[in-house]
């Protein structure tokens, strides 16, 4: 990948120009339903809808320098000064965006015109406040120190310096415009103010010693909506500007040719550094709940993984919400191990721990910040994963047809850089053609030597080849009908749970011969 091109504009979002430009219009990936995504993303962008966050988060990187890139950025605004700033310049733009729409959707003339340069003075005043934030910011990453050089260098240009210049002496000229309007019977009359005494204060002063104790307030209440403006008031306004032609001429002369006021670069800005902003925001509700999350160290070569104390972000959400306890769970493979095989009772959590370390990886492949208090993850080129769904009519296929051709297709496209998860596979045959079915798929994973997490009730598979790595969901000893949902490295071994069972309910060999002795 060549560097930016100096004359590239800098992004906060991308070290490279060339990876921005397919994750503008990027859709859901195929997986997402499978391991939650989706709505962990719908929980990250729900309140910046109007920044349009989602294409981002379904775009994955797929270079480590890239990952790099973001990972500065996150811990840069995790300084508090420095976020605030950011948020503080946001929601500023966010009130710039909302007057250039009303002025846009405002009917009267010159009613338009000031609330547009009302719009292009919050512009300019937020810019360079801004500006003069990151110049005193502690910041250390390629993408925050690049545009504090851009910010320095676009309010010393001579565009902003006329578009801000400008700007102010007609607020100040328009500010000193004074007029009288004289109201007889049903017609108005505008003309120039001609320092008229105002007679207000000594009104109030004769009819004070009429007031007694409490009274009705007769006085007029104006709304102040700017889009009340009626056509009175726009007669109003008309007449005034025919009495300063050359004052209201520089007004609409300067709306028209500064109608695209808002720099291309700060206004991209302003929407992808909401990535950052949406993340943390939402890493801030799980933090509350005492849980913690870490920078991945991220590799493309080596696939040695782990994780220690990571969580299933769509459930820990939900649990969270309700004030219920989020089980952590933790993984590692080394050397030649490839392949996690997790068997265990039902409901046990072995799915949601397959979801979890499919959402590790790819949130991973985002550049973001990790469940988790340690990570080591591999980047890889797809994720595929394989999750039990209900039969469709429309295909003409039955369950076991279905399985057969959608792991077809993951086996088909899948690499040695690739990442599979797959959930309970061929589970509508018999036990022996599950098994027979498996082995094949899994000697083909084998060949590929992927990655892979395939949660299934066949102990056969755990210990497969020296690929395979055994995981099992655990019970309480004392009741094996409780889950821990912690998931242990160890040999599969599922009759240990089956005698578990028998002995709580009193139907091993023994017990029943107890109970069936004369």
């Amino acid at each position: 990948m060549s560097p930016r091109s100096p004359h590239d504009p800098p992004r906060i979002l991308f070290d490279e120009e060339s990876d921005r430009r397919p994750a503008l219009n990027a859709k859901q990936p195929n997986f997402f339903v499978d391991l939650n995504l989706d709505q962990v993303v719908t929980a990250i962008t729900a309140d910046w809808a109007e920044y349009d966050l989602k294409p981002f988060l379904h775009h994955p990187l797929q270079r480590i320098e890239a990952i790099q890139y973001r990972h500065e950025v996150f811990r840069d605004l995790e300084d508090a000064t420095v976020f605030e700033q950011v948020e503080a310049f946001a929601h500023r733009m966010r009130d710039v965006r909302v007057y250039v729409a009303l002025a846009n959707k405002l009917y009267y003339r010159f009613h338009k015109e000031g609330w547009f340069l009302h719009a292009v003075e919050i512009y300019c005043e937020t810019v360079k406040q801004f500006a003069s934030a990151l110049s005193d910011a502690q910041v250390r990453s390629r993408g925050l120190l690049a545009f504090r050089d851009y910010f320095a260098r676009y309010v010393k240009s001579a565009r902003f310096t006329s578009l801000l210049g400008e700007a102010k002496q007609l607020i100040a000229e328009l500010s000193r415009v004074k007029y009288s309007v004289l109201i007889r019977d049903n017609s108005f009359t505008v003309r120039r103010y001609e320092d008229e005494p105002d007679y207000s204060a000594e009104i109030q002063e004769t009819f004070e010693k009429f007031q007694q104790g409490a009274v009705r307030d007769y006085k007029v209440k104006y709304r102040n909506a700017p889009e009340d403006m009626n056509h009175i008031e726009a007669k109003i306004l008309e007449f005034v500007a025919l009495q300063n032609q050359e004052l209201f001429s520089r007004l609409v002369d300067y709306c028209a040719r500064y109608a695209d006021f808002m720099d291309e670069t700060i206004a991209v800005f302003d929407r992808e550094v909401h990535f950052y902003i949406a993340y943390l925001r939402f890493m801030a509700r799980f933090k509350q709940a005492g849980l913690t999350f870490c920078y991945p160290k991220v590799s493309a070569d080596s696939k040695s993984v782990r994780a220690r104390e990571a969580f299933d972000l769509a459930l820990a959400q939900k649990l969270t919400a309700e004030n219920k306890p989020v089980v952590c769970n933790e993984f590692f493979l080394k050397d030649q191990e490839r392949i996690i095989v997790v068997t265990g009772p039902n409901q046990g959590g072995k799915t949601t721990f397959a979801r979890m370390f499919g959402q590790l990886h790819y949130l991973a492949s985002l550049g973001c910040p990790v469940p988790g208090e340690e990570a080591q993850l591999y980047l890889c080129d797809h994720l595929f994963t394989h999750f039990e769904r209900e039969e469709k009519v429309e295909n003409l296929r039955g369950k076991l047809e279905d399985d057969l051709v959608r792991i077809h297709a993951i086996l088909r496209q899948a690499t040695s850089r690739s990442i599979v998860v797959m959930n309970e596979v061929f589970t509508s045959t018999t036990v022996q053609d599950e098994l027979f079915l498996s082995r094949k798929v899994m000697e083909r994973l084998n060949r590929l030597d992927l990655l892979c997490v395939w949660v299934t009730f066949l102990d056969e598979l755990a210990s497969f080849t020296e690929k395979t790595v055994s995981m099992v969901s655990t019970i309480v000893p004392e009741n094996p009908a409780l889950r821990t949902f912690k998931i242990v490295r160890r040999p599969a071994d599922g009759r240990a749970y089956a005698m578990a069972i028998a002995e709580k309910y009193r139907l091993t060999h023994d017990r029943i011969k107890e109970r069936i002795r004369p």
